[in-house]
């Protein structure tokens, strides 16, 4: 063989032996994974496919205070501001389990930054070890910004943990990344219609 034969099958052996450890974590994040995960450090798979751009026409009649369309589905939140000159697409978390998922038509009733939270009766009971209350700051479940819908305890708000982001891994609320939300949180205002679907 001569020497020129040996280095290029050096480097094929080289670029095959790549590839097949690049492909590695790929396979890794696909086996055994679950969608509905209790400790999100764990790999999953993320719904991606239904991440893109949608028209407001088929879910409101019209933009009167602006809408916000959330789909549980593909995980993303769309807002339209009331004249069409602003449409943004962010990614989210959604709620855990269908049973902790609201869907329907409601609206902003009230924006806050810097919330504190407090978990839900039904929170308490699935998780006794949880703080009764936690304030502002960077161990706030909130994260910076809260939308309050007019369901009671449902929300449109940020997080500090950005690996729940793409996940179902919330008890019920949609979250956002802290940017994200304070961006809607200045877009957004109290009025503005919400459907989940």
């Amino acid at each position: 063989m001569s020497k020129t034969s040996v280095s290029k099958v050096s480097r094929r052996a080289f670029v095959a032996g790549s590839t097949a450890l690049m492909a590695q974590p790929v396979l890794a994040q696909t086996q055994g994974t679950t969608e509905i995960e209790g400790d999100i450090s764990t790999m999953v798979r993320r719904n991606i496919s239904s991440f893109r751009s949608l028209d407001w026409r088929p879910y409101f009649s019209s933009l009167t205070n602006g809408a916000i369309l959330v789909d549980t589905t593909s995980r993303a939140l769309h807002y339209w501001s009331a004249d069409q000159s602003i449409y943004k697409l962010y990614p989210t978390s959604v709620p855990l389990t269908e049973d902790l998922t609201r869907r329907g038509r409601t609206s902003i009733i009230r924006k806050v930054e810097g919330p504190s939270w407090s978990p839900t009766p039904a929170m308490k009971v699935r998780n006794p070890e949880w703080p009764d209350f936690v304030g502002p700051g960077p161990n706030n479940p909130l994260g910076t910004h809260a939308l309050y819908l007019s369901w009671q305890y449902y929300r449109i708000h940020g997080t500090h943990d950005t690996r729940k982001i793409g996940r179902r891994s919330s008890n019920g609320c949609i979250g956002l990344y802290n940017e994200h939300i304070a961006e809607l949180f200045d877009l957004a205002n109290v009025g503005t219609q919400v459907l989940l679907i």
